[in-house]
C-alpha cells in the first residue's frame, strides 16, 4: 500500500510517498533531508503529536492560560492527556514557563504554561 505525506518538520514541506505492506515499510521517497524520512517512518510505526490547549485561571485578568506539552506524546494518548489537562485550574497570577503537570498521564512530557495571566485587581 502507498501513502502520501507532506512533511511538517522543516519549511521545505516535501511531498513524501511511503510504501508499506503488513506493517513493514518497503520504501520512503521524496524527502530532501533525513528528517523527512524519519518523520514518515515515525508516522507509519508510532505516530506522535504535541498538544496546545488552555486551562482555567481563577481571579485572573483573563479566564484562561495557554499551555503546551514539552514533548510529543503517542497519538493514542491525546484524549487521556486532554482529560487530565481539563482537570487543572490555577489561581492568578500565572507565569509563563510554570510546569503545571509533570509527566502527564505517566508520559515523558510535562504541561507548561505559555502565557502570563495577571491577577485581577479588586475594584473599590
Amino acid at each position: 500500500m502507498k501513502k502520501q505525506y507532506t512533511c511538517i518538520i522543516c519549511p521545505n514541506g516535501c511531498e513524501i510517498e511511503a510504501e508499506w505492506d503488513n506493517g513493514k515499510i518497503l520504501s520512503v521517497v521524496g524527502h530532501t533531508c533525513p528528517k523527512g524520512e524519519q518523520y514518515v517512518r515515525q508516522e507509519l510505526t508510532a505516530p506522535k503529536r504535541t498538544i496546545a490547549s488552555s486551562i482555567l485561571v481563577e481571579n485572573g485578568v483573563l479566564p484562561l492560560a495557554s499551555v503546551r506539552l514539552t514533548a510529543p506524546i503517542p497519538k493514542e494518548m491525546i484524549f487521556p492527556v486532554m482529560e487530565q489537562i481539563r482537570q487543572i485550574t490555577l489561581r492568578a497570577p500565572v507565569k509563563a514557563g510554570t510546569v503545571v503537570c509533570r509527566h502527564v498521564c505517566g508520559l515523558e512530557s510535562d504541561v507548561v504554561v505559555t502565557k502570563n495571566v495577571e491577577e485581577r485587581k479588586q475594584e473599590e
